[in-house]
């Protein structure tokens, strides 16, 4: 066994050069020359952080990105444009720009805090007395009267404010409330606060009422201390959110480079345009960055005058950040055409570069050979491909729903020294926070990795079928 792999990987990598040899090297070196001298992917993510901002899949935000990528499509010179609608949301939610929260006494002092999407805001400016929440009915009855107008600050074990969808209140919570109190504040564990939310189970007639805020550790523990203290905070919070009747339709933007040769065979190239919107982010590196590649790479092949044998289809989804909806849809919507599809590439990583892919050995050398002229474009910025006994399984973005069903779907290794962690659903998810040279690698590589993928003289070869025991239902 271990003699056979060199052997089997040579062969292999013959093949590989085979199924490349008539690749057109001119279309690739005007798309590097393009790429690295004129690369407009910044551009187009300062235009979507800036002036469209987060977009909350439901929201106003989103469908105005929406609508904004197909038109570059369209600029750009795709075919086959177009918004596909793949479900709803029941209700629409929507953060407006007044966005405050600050201790005004005894002390100022402004906070970083964010509130679950689809709950209330504070229909305007509300300040209160900071008030540590009863642990238990024996403890609201001593402090009951305490609490109408005040702000409850929750204990750090309540998970910041995050609970299920469908949970049944307590009595506790039932009593709080009744109480008057303004609403919960709960403490981050770190400085970080991530937004989240859901609307599931949410209808125009049971919309949630229970104000929720969530602010960074060090604020919360500056509360705490004043308390601790013998003084009485002041908080002030102002919270413009909103809710929208629906239901609210959902789309993923498709636009489509046609095939010369096997039009209906193709190569997906892709990210998810819909973000959190927690106050002070702009949705940038997750996932604007994937998707502004991808819009770039759209430009590159049309500006290099590209014209790949199979299709190039890059698709936009919505409704990642709720469970991979816009693409799981995709593949129920279009599953009579998914033994089509070569492979699925999926940016959603964040602003490091395309590091390379994670594939099973049959793919190895074709992979390999699609990211070689972007590792000889950017030698400072090197890739891999590594090989494992079965593709992988999961997976928390768009790829997933491809490979539970057999089509190769690749999420690119993020590979360079941005922190993402620092980023994802934060506060801290700002096109400040991007980094230009590795976004135009990206661009260039996806660009070029999937003209030679389409041009290749046949489909990526395909993982056998799992045992049952390892499938998914």
């Amino acid at each position: 066994m271990i003699m056979k792999r060199p052997l089997v990987s040579f062969w292999l990598s013959l093949i590989a050069v085979a199924l490349f040899a008539q690749s057109d090297e001119a279309v690739i070196e005007r798309i590097i020359k393009e790429g690295k001298e004129n690369n407009q992917v910044m551009e187009h993510l300062r235009h979507l952080t800036k002036q469209i901002g987060p977009r909350l899949t439901g929201s106003p935000g989103l469908q105005t990105a929406c609508e904004w990528t197909a038109q570059k499509f369209r600029e750009y010179g795709l075919q086959n444009v177009t918004l596909e609608k793949w479900g709803e949301v029941p209700v629409g939610f929507e953060r407006g720009k007044r966005q405050i929260a600050r201790m005004v006494e005894p002390e100022r002092r402004d906070f970083e805090f964010t509130s679950p999407a689809w709950t209330p805001g504070t229909n305007g400016l509300q300040r209160g007395r900071a008030v540590k929440a009863p642990a238990d009915m024996e403890e609201f009855e001593k402090v009951k009267e305490s609490l109408k107008g005040a702000w409850l600050l929750m204990p750090p074990t309540q998970g910041g404010g995050r609970r299920a969808p469908d949970a049944q209140p307590t009595d506790l919570e039932k009593a709080i409330a009744a109480s008057g109190a303004l609403g919960k504040v709960f403490g981050s564990q770190n400085e970080l606060v991530r937004t989240s939310g859901s609307f599931r189970n949410l209808t125009w007639e049971s919309l949630p009422t229970e104000v929720r805020i969530t602010v960074r550790k060090s604020d919360y523990d500056a509360v705490m201390e004043q308390i601790a203290a013998g003084k009485q905070p002041l908080l002030e919070f102002d919270l413009e959110q909103r809710f929208m009747r629906g239901p609210v339709p959902l789309y993923n933007v498709i636009a489509d480079i046609p095939g010369t040769e096997k039009p209906d065979e193709m190569v997906i190239v892709s990210g998810h345009l819909d973000s959190w919107d927690g106050p002070g982010s702009e949705g940038a590196q997750d996932n604007g960055t994937g998707t502004m590649v991808a819009i770039e790479a759209a430009r590159l092949l049309m500006k290099s005058g590209a014209k790949p044998k199979r299709t190039i289809r890059f698709i936009l989804w919505t409704g990642e950040e709720q469970g991979l909806l816009g693409s799981r849809a995709y593949v129920e919507m279009h599953k009579d055409k998914l033994d089509k599809i070569s492979a699925v590439f999926v940016d959603d990583g964040g602003s490091n570069y395309q590091g390379g892919l994670t594939c099973i050995a049959e793919m190895e050398p074709m992979l390999k050979t699609v990211i070689e002229p972007a590792m000889k474009a950017f030698p400072d910025l090197p890739m891999k491909v590594t090989v494992q006994d079965r593709m992988p399984r999961g997976g928390g973005s768009d790829h997933a729903p491809f490979n539970a069903v057999g089509v190769p779907g690749f999420f690119w290794h993020e590979t360079g020294r941005n922190n993402y962690t620092h980023h994802h659903h934060t506060q801290h998810d700002k096109f400040e926070t991007c980094i230009p040279e590795y976004l135009v690698q990206s661009s260039v590589n996806s660009a070029i990795a999937s003209y030679l993928l389409a041009n290749a003289e046949t489909l990526l070869p395909r993982e056998k079928a799992a045992p049952a025991s390892e499938t998914r239902p």
